[in-house]
């Protein structure tokens, strides 16, 4: 690999600025301070820029405990992405596989690898997503038979995918149920208890097929998938 992209993709300088450094000299491999942008590295050697020492950062697979007001979203918006709270190299490369509404907060799949993220996002995948629901008032008798069989939401052609619900003892905040839904749509939660006449207070994402959010993650906090984990998908 040529120098100067050895430089562009291990840190934060473009093509253009990598070369400005290696003029500076500011640029060694194995030691030597090394100017020419075209040099050939081979996988062994060291090299350090400002006396650090660099290394390709590789396809990544982060699990994030997404608090609340953020987006998943790449681009700008009314609210910060989600992307901001990982401190990583190359942020502009990661994009979450699959999203949650700003107000809901739980497990959220970052990566670069576009192929494993629309493995996990394919409908025809029907992987199961583990929600933890806090709802305003108790849920009508029969509810877990009308999910079960598929709820025709306000503006769809098509009901939803069956879906598994169990009932949690009352919390502080409210009657709680755990759902297990197989699809993305458009504030679907929300709108499947709408449908049931309740309304959803609190939303939280527990699990995404066998990848579940690790409880020693506060909010706002990562780490990297396992090899398991990113195998599993």
């Amino acid at each position: 690999m040529r120098l100067d992209r050895f430089l562009s993709e291990s840190t934060e300088l473009t093509r253009s600025l990598a070369k400005k450094a290696l003029h500076r000299g500011e640029v060694e491999v194995d030691g030597e301070v090394i100017k020419n942008a075209a040099f050939k590295l081979d996988d062994k050697q060291d090299v350090r820029w400002m006396g650090a020492p660099l290394s390709l950062v590789g396809v990544r697979y982060l699990m994030l405990n997404k608090p609340t007001g953020y987006e998943c979203t790449t681009r700008p918006g009314r609210y910060p992405s989600v992307i901001e709270l990982l401190d990583v190299t190359k942020p502009g490369r990661l994009h979450t596989a699959g999203r949650l509404d700003v107000d809901t907060t739980g497990l959220v799949l970052i990566t670069e690898d576009g192929q494993w993220s629309h493995r996990l996002t394919s409908p025809k995948r029907r992987c199961d997503k583990h929600y933890l629901v806090t709802l305003a008032r108790p849920l009508a008798e029969g509810a877990e038979h009308l999910l079960a069989e598929g709820l025709m939401l306000e503006g769809e052609d098509r009901p939803t995918l069956p879906a598994r619900l169990e009932r949690l003892p009352a919390s502080d905040e409210g009657e709680r149920v755990r759902l297990v839904i197989q699809e993305g749509r458009y504030h679907q939660i929300k709108r499947m208890f709408a449908a049931l006449d309740n309304a959803v207070v609190a939303l939280h994402r527990e699990q995404i097929g066998d990848i579940a959010l690790d409880p020693s993650l506060a909010p706002g906090d990562w780490r990297e998938l396992t090899e398991a984990e990113v195998a599993s998908i």
